[in-house]
Formats: C-alpha cells, structure tokens, sequence
C-alpha cells in the first residue's frame, strides 16, 4: 500500500508506530469480521461501510477542528472530481475485497495486497518516468512470475487479486494530488459516496431485500461497519505522517501477511502446488524489493 510521508525530520515516532501498528492489525483482522457477514451481498455491505464511515470521520475533523478544510474541498470543482475519481475506486477495492472474504478467496485478497507494492512500482514508471532499479526489475518480474503460474494451474487470471491490486494502486496513486488532509480526504470520499450508498439502501428496504434491522445481530455487524472502515484508515493516514517511507514500507506486509494466515489456518481455504510455489515467489520477490528500505534503515540507525 502506498506511503507518504510527511514528517519534516523524516523519523520515526512512537506515536507514529503506534497508529501504523495499530492500523495494520486492524486489516489483518479484518477478514474475521467481513466472514461475519458474508450472507449478505457485497454491495450492501459496503454501502453501510460508507455510511457509518461518515459520522467516525466527521467526529475525527470535528475534534481536529478541521472541518473548514472540508467545507473549502467541497467548494472547489478540481478538488471535488479528484474525490469522485478517488471515491470510485476505493468503492472497488472495498467491494472486491468484502467479495473476496465471502467466497472463500481470501488467499486472493492476501496476494492482491502483496503485489501492491511491485504494481505501485511499476506505475510510478510507466506514469511518472521513474526509473527503476535492477532490484525493483527482479522484484516485479517475479511478482509477474507468480501471477503466471497461477493462471497457468486455473486456467484464468486470479482477477479478485489484480483487482484489488490495481484498484487500491492507482487509489493510492490519485490520492496524491488531492489537495486535502488525510483526515479531510476520506470524509470527503465517504460524503460522495453517501448519495448513491443510502439510495441503494433505500431501494433494498422497500424491495426486502435488506439485512439491516432484521436481525439484532445484521444490525450492529453493519453498524460496526463504520468503526473497522474508518478507524484503521484514519489511523493509517496519521501514522505514514509521523513514520520514515522506508520504516512503514517495510510494516506494509503486515496486513497480507494476516490475511494470509487466517485464509489458511482459520479459513481452511486451499494452499495448493500452484500457490505453494507462486507465494514463495511473491515473497521473494518482496524480499528483493525491501532490501534498499533494509539498508537504509540500518544505516540510519547504526
């Protein structure tokens, strides 16, 4: 997942740790809680996610007193289309994922995320000219290795994976040139979204197809929704603010690494020879990739 960064002294905090950690491990759990409502449609589930976001959000600005930075964005028409571009995607990325978890592919989600950081590699260079290292070539082509044996054991791309890995990579991309705070920049996309998310959900409650309010449980599951969305992104936007790139770069397989694990040993999904051997692959592949953010940290620390 891509990073910025924005400490002047550009060093490491306890308390940027604390909301990276804090983040990370909220996603990698995050699975447990989207398998819980994995009997309702994708859609509607991220709908609530966007809604519920809106109050956590908007609470976070009102104690920052910031929300005169959101009122300013929304007045403003570049600021407001970057939003809906932003908006759009991570609206896919969301939907892919709760998709994901609900038909036993997490082991996909896990591999999208691995891969985002060899995709947001590769898109600096085609985008922005960046060019990359000998390391980062090998890193890549690996990556494009795993992806290929895959394909060639199921006969198809695994699309759930490179799905979240494009959406969330040029999410991260735009999200960039938005000329707002973290904090702001994620009210905002959840306000765009609230629009057509409360009326989808209002033609599913006159339709009865909704799950909200049927049951005690659907319901606050859903209300959770806003909590498990909102607070690892707010956390994460504060903590790349207080941390080295090279420091929460490193911290960012976490998450997969999680996910990874409850796919398997919770899930019970199937880790067969073809995984057995494009997981190694990707890692390997991520292993190649941190070895300058390796060096650089040990050589500020030493």
């Amino acid at each position: 997942m891509a990073v910025v960064s924005n400490t002047p002294e550009n060093v490491d905090t306890p308390k940027g740790f604390a909301f990276a950690m804090g983040a990370y491990l909220l996603w990698g759990f995050l699975p447990l809680y989207m398998k819980l409502l994995a009997h309702m449609p994708a859609l509607e589930i991220v709908a609530h996610r966007v809604i519920w976001s809106v109050p956590v959000a908007g609470l976070v600005l009102i104690l920052l007193r910031r929300t005169s930075d959101l009122v300013a964005a929304l007045r403003n028409p570049r600021t407001l289309a970057m939003g809906c571009l932003t908006a759009a995607l991570i609206t896919v990325n969301w939907g892919i994922y709760v998709w994901s978890i609900a038909n036993d592919r997490a082991l996909d989600a896990a591999l999208g995320y691995y891969i985002n950081p060899l995709f947001s590699v590769g898109l600096a260079a085609l985008l922005l000219g960046e060019r990359l290292s000998r390391l980062q070539w090998i890193a890549v082509a690996l990556a494009a290795g795993a992806v290929v044996v895959l394909w060639a054991d199921a006969g198809t791309l695994p699309w759930p994976a490179l799905a979240l890995t494009v959406s969330w990579g040029f999410y991260a991309f735009f999200k960039k040139s938005l000329p707002v705070g973290p904090n702001q920049g994620f009210l905002l996309e959840v306000l765009i979204l609230s629009v057509p998310a409360i009326g989808f959900l209002g033609w599913l409650t006159a339709t009865g197809q909704g799950h909200f309010a049927m049951s005690a449980q659907d319901t606050w599951l859903l209300l959770g929704c806003g909590i498990v969305t909102a607070v690892p992104l707010l956390f994460y936007a504060n903590g790349a603010k207080l941390m080295r790139l090279s420091t929460i770069g490193i911290m960012q397989y976490i998450a997969p690494t999680m996910i990874f694990l409850v796919a398997v040993f919770l899930f019970g999904e199937p880790f067969g020879q073809a995984r057995m051997i494009a997981f190694p692959m990707i890692w390997l592949a991520l292993i190649v990739y941190s070895i300058p953010m390796l060096r650089d940290l040990r050589g500020k620390r030493g």
